[in-house]
């Protein structure tokens, strides 16, 4: 009989103990760890928390209260603070230690805070937890002086909630641009100004340098201090300024972590036994060429399968990490593909339509499209990722698109089927 302990109860965490239970012995023990005082569920619902559209019920990723019982998996409420490989053991802030077999490292990550005077004032929150959603729910009232640190993707995620909560936003982004790690100079100008024209007041190239409490000469909780020397008052802080993975705790362990906890391809760290999936886990990339840390839901569930997989004795690789990103940002939709910024001697081409509010980048290495931009349109989504995830060769095709890059589905048809058709064949 095996031990199976899975550290973190968000998406990966739950999948893996799910398929676990349905492909382990039924005599093995699966061991469910999370820190916080709420049954597992999912950070990406926290959002429609705060529009109203579902209680905190509606953000546990398992509805049925008997759910876990009836699997037969053990929820511990508590927090991992080392490894010991050699006794297979992990200490706990409970006191004590937890034995495994085989252990999934999904441990998730932390908003980072950045060393900012006064970040850790009351009023400043960061959104990630129903603990987070709890106090802006109370302070995010309609006309609310709110000013929000950063503007990346869970930003802009954050600020649907907080316009639909009718507050007056301001956003404070250290880029040129929002969304900077997702969008070009261009696209991201374009999501600043669809938000100013909402209403939304937003600072790019700026920094917030100091949160004072309770200031003398303003009539509001909070004073925050711009770079650009403005000082606005504020009922609230929200800090949205990227996240980092939680492998703190795996420092001195021998597990071996870059950015994230190194993974093979069956999500193995280098030490047997111990697997890593989601926010914290490295995995190889094709369209990079290298091991990154992809912090989307999709990616983390097709971790977590392949983790568990192994964990019961089945040999699973991983099918590849999936670079796309789609956002609504105050109903305008947009999209980024893997190396959308695009690759040194490589080529591209950008097709901009400002009153349209659309835009299509396409980014080029050799005849291979390897990243993307799109707004303002969902028709070319599945396109995009097929040829970009794909590694199409668009032979002749690619400088069709150069000349003109909304023929894009004719050139999936042209292109990416006929080496489908040539991969079957070689089978």
């Amino acid at each position: 009989m095996n031990h199976h302990v899975i550290i973190g109860n968000g998406p990966a965490g739950v999948i893996a103990a799910e398929t676990l239970r349905k492909h382990a012995p039924a005599a093995d023990t699966i061991t469910l760890i999370g820190d916080e005082d709420a049954p597992p569920y999912s950070r990406m619902a926290i959002p429609y928390l705060l529009h109203g559209d579902i209680t905190e019920r509606g953000t546990w990723l398992r509805k049925d209260p008997l759910h876990w019982q009836q699997l037969g998996i053990a929820l511990k409420r508590d927090r991992v603070q080392a490894l010991d490989i050699a006794a297979r053991t992990l200490a706990l802030a409970s006191g004590g230690t937890l034995a495994f077999d085989t252990l999934l490292i999904a441990s998730g990550s932390s908003p980072m805070l950045p060393p900012i005077p006064g970040i850790h004032a009351q009023r400043v929150n960061t959104c990630w937890t129903l603990d987070d959603a709890r106090a802006i729910e109370k302070f995010a009232a309609p006309g609310a002086r709110v000013i929000q640190l950063g503007a990346g993707f869970i930003g802009c995620i954050i600020m649907e909630s907080l316009v639909r909560r009718r507050v007056q936003l301001t956003v404070v982004e250290m880029g040129d641009r929002m969304v900077p790690r997702m969008m070009g100079e261009t696209a991201g100008g374009m999501i600043r100004d669809w938000v100013q024209d909402k209403g939304v007041e937003v600072h790019t190239g700026a920094r917030i340098e100091s949160i004072e409490s309770d200031p003398a000469d303003m009539a509001a909780p909070l004073a925050v201090r711009l770079s650009s020397g403005e000082r606005l008052p504020a009922d609230l802080v929200i800090s949205a300024a990227g996240v980092k993975p939680n492998i703190g705790f795996l420092e001195g362990s021998g597990v071996r972590c870059q950015h994230g906890v190194l993974t093979d391809e069956r999500m193995q760290s280098n030490i047997p036994g111990i697997f890593a999936a989601g926010d914290c886990a490295e995995a190889f990339d094709a369209v990079f060429g290298k091991p990154i840390v992809s912090a989307i839901q999709p990616n983390a569930v097709d971790q977590a399968y392949a983790a568990a997989m192994n964990m019961a004795g089945q040999h699973v690789q991983l099918r590849g990490v999936t670079q796309i990103n789609v956002l609504d940002t105050l109903g305008l939709i947009s999209c980024s593909f893997g190396r959308w910024q695009g690759v040194p001697a490589g080529q591209g081409v950008e097709l901009t339509d400002h009153p349209g509010h659309r835009h299509l980048s396409l980014q080029f290495d050799g005849d291979v499209m390897v990243g993307s931009n799109s707004i303002g349109t969902t028709a070319h989504i599945g396109v995009l990722r097929g040829l970009v995830e794909g590694r199409v060769k668009l032979g002749a095709w690619k400088d069709k698109l150069l000349a003109d890059p909304t023929r894009l589905m004719e050139a999936y048809l042209a292109c990416a089927q006929a080496q489908d058709r040539r991969s079957l064949l070689a089978t």
